[in-house]
């Protein structure tokens, strides 16, 4: 008797039958025939498939008693589809994973599979990928594209805007503010000064050139000066006290009369010293006075 055995759940064993027996399903006899032995029991090829072979969880056919047969946790395949259910390469000895529908993946597949996804092409980011993250979204590198002018931005700077993403360059034009001095976009930081725009490091004194962000400054015209360079270069001298009037501080109110300038502190009659600043004066020989010291000059 010339036989050999299939191993495995459900193993069973092929040979030719060289004593007498019959099939013990359909009786006929197997002697000088190809049969089956299974759980102890005789059967012709015939009845073997028809009522003890496994079925192929792939094709849903009989494994015949001349097919190679492979099984893993209770499931048959016909060792011909035992396939990857996405590229369809042959998983006989190779490394596999069973996944949802009772389908086989190879290696190559299933990490393809369980990649995270480029948001540009919308393709697996394999290990090795170079990429860019952001926000719990990730691209390939060569994928994060400027949304306006679709060069790479890659590992680069860039400006979100919505579901947008911006290059530097075409953030500038598109929605950089633009300095009220220079006329170039805003890209970062700026300041604004009666609505208007400006760089740091163009909101400046007109005489010491030194930033005037965050400090006190007076304008006049279209010029900035720093409290210094107001004092020294442009502000009026009280004609009472001869310092400067700069409007910061005490007597920030100030007193013209013809060509002369007052601290509202300083404008006080000559005689008495009354503060005369809102009230009727007398101009005498030049001099300041209240309504009645000159009567008694």
């Amino acid at each position: 008797m010339a036989f050999h055995r299939h191993t495995g759940p459900g193993s069973y064993t092929v040979g030719t039958m060289s004593e007498r027996f019959d099939c013990h399903y359909c009786r006929d006899p197997l002697q000088g025939k190809k049969y089956v032995q299974k759980e102890g029991r005789h059967c012709c090829v015939k009845c073997f498939e028809k009522i003890c072979a496994n079925t192929c969880i792939e094709c849903k056919k009989p494994i015949g008693a001349d097919s190679k047969e492979l099984h893993f946790k209770n499931r048959y395949w016909h060792d011909s589809c035992f396939r990857c259910f996405k590229c369809y390469t042959s998983l006989v000895n190779e490394p596999f994973m069973l996944r949802e529908n009772n389908k086989v993946w190879c290696s190559n597949c299933t990490a393809a599979e369980d990649a995270p996804r480029c948001k540009g092409c919308f393709k697996p980011i394999i290990a090795g990928d170079q990429n860019v993250e952001y926000k719990k979204m990730v691209w390939h590198k060569d994928c994060f594209t400027c949304s306006q002018c679709k060069k790479v931005i890659g590992s680069g700077s860039f400006f979100p805007k919505g579901d947008d993403f911006y290059c530097v360059s075409c953030h500038e034009h598109k929605f950089a503010k633009t300095c009220a001095k220079c006329k170039n976009p805003i890209t970062s930081g700026g300041l604004t000064y009666q609505e208007q725009p400006w760089h740091s490091e163009c909101f400046i004194c007109s005489n010491c050139k030194k930033q005037l962000g965050g400090k006190r400054f007076t304008a006049v015209e279209d010029q900035f000066y720093c409290v210094d360079c107001y004092k020294e270069c442009v502000a009026k001298k009280c004609a009472g006290c001869k310092n400067p009037i700069t409007g910061f501080g005490r007597g920030t109110s100030v007193v013209n009369y013809e060509d002369e300038s007052w601290h509202d502190y300083c404008f006080k009659c000559t005689k008495c010293a009354r503060g005369l600043a809102n009230k009727r004066f007398v101009c005498h020989n030049g001099k300041i006075y209240c309504a009645e010291c000159p009567k008694r000059l």
